[in-house]
Parts: C-alpha cells; sequence; structure tokens
C-alpha cells in the first residue's frame, strides 16, 4: 500500500472505519514489529508491544495529522516510544529486584548479642552519670529522662534559667567526654 492510501486509511479509521483500520493493521504489523523487536531484542516482548502499539493506534488515529508526517511514520514513533519505554521499564523492574535482593542478604540479627551490648551501654550511661555532680546530674536527668524543657527544669529546680542551661551544657560535655573514654 502506497503512503497516500495508508494516510487516507487511517483517517477513515479514525472515523470508526473498521475495514479502514484492518488495511493498516495489515500494512503497519509488521514494520511495526520489526523495529520493536529490533529495539526490545525479544520475540514474545515485541509481539505484547505491538500488539499494544496497534490498539493505540486504533484508539488514537484521530489524532494522526497527514501534513506532520505519513501514518507509517507516525505508527513507527509510536511504536518507538512504546518500545523503549518497555525497556526501562524492564530495567527499572531488574533494579528493583536487585535493590531487593540485596536487602534479602542482610546479616541475621542476634538478640542476644543486641541485649548484652545495649546493657553494657545502658551500665556505661549510669557509670557516667554518677561522675556528674549533682546538680549538673539532676538538670540532665530532669532534661533528658523526663524531657522537660531547660525552664521546666529552672522551675522545677528553683533555679535562674542561665544556671540551669550552664548545668545542662558542663553535665553534657563531662558525659560526653566520659562516653567517649570507655
Amino acid at each position: 500500500m502506497e503512503a497516500g492510501d495508508l494516510d487516507a486509511q487511517l483517517l477513515l479509521a479514525a472515523d470508526g472505519d473498521r475495514e479502514a483500520f484492518a488495511r493498516v493493521y495489515d500494512a503497519l504489523t509488521v514494520p511495526v514489529m520489526g523495529l520493536v523487536c529490533r529495539v526490545l531484542r525479544d520475540a514474545d516482548q515485541a509481539a505484547e508491544v505491538t500488539q499494544d502499539v496497534m490498539v493505540e493506534v486504533w484508539r488514537t488515529a484521530g489524532r494522526f495529522r497527514p501534513e506532520l508526517g505519513s501514518a507509517k511514520a507516525w505508527v513507527l514513533v509510536l511504536a518507538h516510544r512504546r518500545a523503549v519505554d518497555r525497556v526501562r521499564a524492564v530495567r527499572a523492574r531488574g533494579e528493583r529486584e536487585e535493590k531487593a535482593a540485596l536487602l534479602d542478604r542482610t546479616t541475621p540479627f542476634d538478640e542476644v548479642a543486641a541485649e548484652v551490648e545495649e546493657r553494657e551501654e545502658h551500665a556505661q550511661v549510669r557509670r557516667c552519670l554518677a561522675a556528674l555532680s549533682e546538680v549538673q546530674r539532676e538538670a540532665v536527668l530532669l532534661a533528658f529522662y523526663q524531657g522537660m524543657t531547660y525552664r521546666e527544669v529552672a522551675r522545677s529546680l528553683s533555679s535562674p534559667e542561665g544556671t540551669v542551661k550552664s548545668r545542662l551544657r558542663d553535665g553534657l560535655q563531662r558525659l560526653r567526654a566520659c562516653l567517649e573514654a570507655s
């Protein structure tokens, strides 16, 4: 079928002419399949994409504009885009599966070791807290274990806010130094 005839058939198909679409289908299925197969390199996927492209041609034939190019070129552009989309989707799926496989390779969680480590950390924090002065320890405990703001700590201890800020700052610095040394 010549290009002008194919253009006319696609325009008729856009108006719902099934026989005209059948002629377009017969004329373009092989070139579409060839293009898609070159992009995908998989005959089964190429057949599936070719079918999708031809369904899209039937549904969107009204978008074809002969003044912008031939029907064959328009359909092949649709086919190329659909094939590239499939390549990207397959690649993305492979990357997701690879990431999932890597996540599955995580080392098993050892509850006993984790609990021993946590207990040791708690004991270390208690030792370092005990090394603070009474006023520093009290301010740190109220701020971090009771969740109070420095203003609330100041009210609770009946101390000026600036004093409480200094106690917290100094206490936290000593606590950090103690924990880093351990």
